[in-house]
C-alpha cells in the first residue's frame, strides 16, 4: 500500500530489470523515485531491494529505449530525461567478446561495453601486448563474408569447431586497469629478435596478465597456412565496389559497443585500420609485427590489394619457405631456459641508453653538414592523349627541394624548375627485371596534385634519390641520421627482388615438401601447375634464405608497403561513385571509367564537417562534398580525422595518447 503523502508528492514508479544469474531471485523491480533523485541513489535503492550479497561495482544502468548508458551517477533523473515510461537495465559493463585477430586466431575476453570503442581497443591491446593501439579498431564482418561462411558450414559434413584462446581472466576483463608494466618503456617484455619469442628473463612481467608464455607464442608466431580449399571458400573482393564493402563495418570509435548493437559473446574483427605503423621495434613489438604481417599476408592472398607476378613470388618466398619454417622451429624450442640477463639489469641497461642518448659527433654533424645530390636523371611528365615526354636533365637535390637544369654547366644559374617535396607523396615505380628504376612524385598544387616521374640509371642511384625524396616528404634532409639506413633498406629490398636462376636449388621441385597453392592467390594457382610454382618460389627464396624470422616479417611488411595500392580504402559515394582515402590523399574515382580526378592531400586540409554528408575544405579554395552510400559518413570522417591525428605523433612524446584530440578530429557534427 502507498500512503496518501506519497501520492501527493511528485514521485513515480521506475521499472528496472536486473541482469543476474540467481534464478530464485526476481529480476524485475519497481522503484518509487522522484525526478531529483540522482542515478547513484537509484542504484543504491536497487541493490538494497535485491538482497543478494555480491560485488555490484561493475554494474551500471542501461537505458534501452534511448540506447545509452547512464554513467554519470551524480546526474538526476530529470537531467537524464528519465520518466515513468522508461525501462532501465542494471547490467555489467564488462562482457565477454570474441575477437578474430589478423592471424585468424580467435580470442575470448571481457571488454568494457560502456567505454567508447577507442578506449576499449586500448584496453584490448594492453591485454594482447600490442603497442600503438590507436592504429587498430574493431570491424564487423561484411554480410558477404557471413553468407559465404554460412554456406560453407551448411555444406560441411562435420561441425566446425573453432579453436578459441580464452583470456577471460585478464585484469582488464575483470574491470580493473591493465598493468602499467606492459606499456612502460623499461618494463615491456623483451623479445628475442631472432626467434620472435619472449625472453625468459622478462616473461615474468606477464604474471598479472593472461598472456602466459604459451599464449604469447600463439600471438607472436606465425602458423601453417590454410589449405587451398579453405582459401577458395573465403570471401575475395573482385571489384572496387566489393572492396568498398570491406570498410562498411568499422565501428564508431566515439560510441560504446552496447550503443552500436554489439551483444555479449558476439564476434568482431580486430584489425589495423590506419596504415601508418609508427615506431616498429622488434625488441618490444613481436606480437604487433606478427599481426601486421598476418594482415598483410591475408590481404595479398585474398587479393584485397593487387600486386604483380614478380611481387607475388617474393611474398610467397618470404612466407612459404622462411616465415613458416622458422615459426615451426621456434615453436619447438624450449622457452624454460633461464637467461643470463636479469630483468632488472635489462631495464637499467635500457634506461642508461635512453639517458646517454646518441653520439654527440653525429648530432653535431647533422646540424652543420647538409649534403646534396647532383646527377643526370630523366624527367617524365604524363600527358593526356599523347605520349609521355621523357627528357634528360641535370638534377640537384638540396634540403627538401629538387631543382633541374638543362645540363651540368648551367647548374650555377637559375633552374628550369624547383620542386618542393615537403608534404608530397613518394611512390616507387620499379621493375627490377626490366631494369626500370623510377620515382613517382605527387606534389600538391592549387588544383590538385602535380604528377612527376624521375627515372634513375641503376639501383644505387635510385636508392640514394628515393631515400632523399622519402625524407624530404616528411620535412627532413639528408643530414638526418635515418638517411643512410633508408638507403640500405631500399638496396636490400631491390636485392630481394633481383634473383637469378640457381639450378642446384630447384633441380628437383617434387622432392620439396611444400604446397605452393597455400602461398599465392587463386589467380596464380589457376595459371601455373604446382611443380612450376614450387620451382619459381624456391628460385625467389634464394635472396631471403639468410634472414631471421623477424627480419623476414619486416621485409614482407616493407614489400607490402611498397605496393601502389597500399593503404587505400574505398567507399561508394555520390556524386563520384568511388572515393579513395589513403594515408596522405583523398581522391574520387569514376567507377565506370576507372579514371581518377586529381587527389588532394590531407596535409593541406583546413576544415571538414559531417552532417549526413561529408564536406572537405582545403587550402587554396579547393573543396569537395559527397554523401556515402556504402557506409556511414562517420566512417569516412573518422578515417580522415584519424590519419590527421596519427600525423601528430612523435618519438619524443610519451606513449600517452591525447584522446580528446582524437575525438575532436573524428567526431564530426552529428
Amino acid at each position: 500500500m502507498i500512503s496518501s503523502s506519497e501520492y501527493g508528492s511528485h514521485s513515480w514508479e521506475l521499472l528496472v530489470i536486473v541482469d543476474h544469474q540467481h534464478e530464485e531471485v526476481e529480476k524485475e523491480f519497481s522503484l518509487r523515485v522522484t525526478g531529483d533523485l540522482h542515478i547513484g541513489g537509484v542504484m543504491l535503492k536497487l541493490v538494497e531491494r535485491i538482497e543478494i550479497s555480491q560485488d555490484w561495482s561493475d554494474y551500471a544502468l542501461w537505458w534501452e529505449q534511448k540506447n545509452r548508458w547512464l554513467l554519470k551517477t551524480h546526474w538526476t533523473l530529470d537531467k537524464c530525461g528519465v520518466q515513468a515510461d522508461a525501462k532501465l537495465f542494471f547490467t555489467t559493463q564488462h562482457k565477454m567478446l570474441r575477437l578474430r585477430l589478423p592471424n585468424m586466431k580467435t580470442v575470448r575476453l571481457k571488454v568494457s561495453f560502456s567505454s567508447v570503442v577507442f578506449k576499449a581497443v586500448s584496453d584490448i591491446c594492453k591485454i594482447l601486448n600490442i603497442r600503438r593501439s590507436e592504429e587498430l579498431s574493431l570491424l564487423k564482418q561484411s554480410e558477404d563474408t557471413l553468407k559465404k561462411k554460412k554456406k560453407k558450414d551448411k555444406n560441411s559434413k562435420e561441425p566446425v569447431t573453432e579453436d578459441i584462446l580464452n583470456l577471460c581472466n585478464s585484469p582488464v576483463s575483470s574491470g580493473l586497469s591493465a598493468s602499467p608494466g606492459l606499456y612502460s618503456k623499461t618494463m615491456t617484455p623483451i623479445y628475442d629478435p631472432i626467434s620472435g619469442t619472449p625472453a625468459s628473463s622478462t616473461i615474468t612481467w606477464f604474471s598479472d596478465s593472461p598472456l602466459t608464455e604459451q599464449n604469447c607464442s600463439i600471438l607472436a608466431l606465425s602458423h601453417p597456412n590454410c589449405s587451398p580449399e579453405t582459401l577458395a571458400e573465403m570471401y575475395q573482393p573482385r571489384t572496387l565496389a566489393d572492396k568498398a564493402k570491406l570498410n562498411a563495418g568499422w565501428l564508431d570509435s566515439s560510441r560504446s559497443l552496447m550503443e552500436q548493437g554489439i551483444l555479449e559473446d558476439d564476434q568482431l574483427l580486430l584489425r589495423f585500420k590506419y596504415y601508418t605503423f609508427f615506431d616498429l621495434n622488434p625488441k618490444y613489438d613481436a606480437v604487433r609485427i606478427n599481426q601486421i604481417y598476418e594482415q598483410a599476408r591475408w590481404a595479398i592472398l585474398l587479393e584485397e590489394i593487387d600486386c604483380t607476378e614478380e611481387e607475388m613470388l617474393i611474398f610467397a618466398a618470404l612466407q612459404a619457405y622462411h616465415v613458416s619454417k622458422l615459426s615451426l622451429s621456434s615453436e619447438a624450442q624450449d622457452f624454460t631456459c633461464e637467461s643470463e640477463v636479469d630483468e632488472v639489469e635489462a631495464a637499467l641497461s635500457n634506461l642508461e641508453v635512453t639517458l646517454e642518448g646518441g653520439n654527440a659527433s653525429n648530432i653535431l654533424e647533422d646540424i652543420t653538414d647538409i649534403p646534396k645530390l647532383a646527377d643526370n636523371l630523366r624527367l617524365v611528365r604524363p600527358r593526356k592523349l599523347s605520349l609521355k615526354a621523357i627528357k634528360p636533365y641535370w638534377f640537384v637535390f638540396k634540403d627538401t627541394s629538387v631543382s633541374y637544369f638543362k645540363n651540368k654547366e648551367s647548374a650555377q644559374g637559375e633552374p628550369i624548375e624547383k620542386l618542393n617535396l615537403k608534404g608530397c607523396e613518394v611512390v616507387p615505380d620499379v621493375n627490377v627485371a626490366a631494369k626500370k628504376f623510377g620515382i613517382k612524385l605527387l606534389i600538391p598544387v592549387a588544383d590538385g596534385m602535380n604528377e612527376v616521374y624521375l627515372r634513375c640509371e641503376n639501383e644505387n642511384q635510385y636508392a640514394r634519390w628515393m631515400a632523399a625524396c622519402v625524407l624530404a616528404s616528411k620535412g627532413k634532409t639528408m643530414a638526418d641520421s635515418s638517411y643512410h639506413p633508408e638507403v640500405h633498406k631500399i638496396l636490400s629490398f631491390l636485392k630481394m627482388k633481383n634473383w637469378t636462376m640457381s639450378p642446384q636449388a630447384v633441380s628437383d621441385p617434387e622432392s620439396i615438401d611444400m604446397k605452393p597453392e597455400c602461398f599465392v592467390s587463386l589467380r596464380y594457382t589457376k595459371k601455373y601447375k604446382p611443380k612450376q610454382l614450387t620451382a619459381r618460389i624456391l628460385e625467389a627464396h634464394q635472396n631471403v634464405s639468410q634472414m631471421t624470422l623477424v627480419e623476414a616479417k619486416l621485409r614482407f611488411i616493407q614489400a607490402w608497403q611498397s605496393l601502389p595500392e597500399f593503404g587505400l580504402s574505398y567507399y561508394i559515394v555520390r556524386p563520384f561513385q568511388i572515393l579513395v582515402t589513403s594515408t596522405l590523399l583523398v581522391f574520387p574515382i569514376a567507377i565506370a571509367l576507372s579514371s581518377s580526378i586529381p587527389g588532394v592531400r590531407l596535409s593541406i586540409m583546413s576544415a571538414f564537417t559531417q552532417i549526413c554528408r561529408v564536406a572537405i575544405e582545403f587550402d587554396q579554395n579547393v573543396s569537395i562534398a559527397f554523401t556515402c552510400l556504402s557506409a556511414d559518413c562517420k566512417i569516412i570522417h573518422e578515417y580522415i580525422g584519424g590519419y590527421i591525428f596519427l600525423s601528430t605523433r612523435s618519438k619524443d612524446q610519451n606513449e600517452t595518447l591525447d584522446e580528446d584530440l582524437f575525438h575532436k578530429l573524428t567526431g564530426g557534427q552529428e
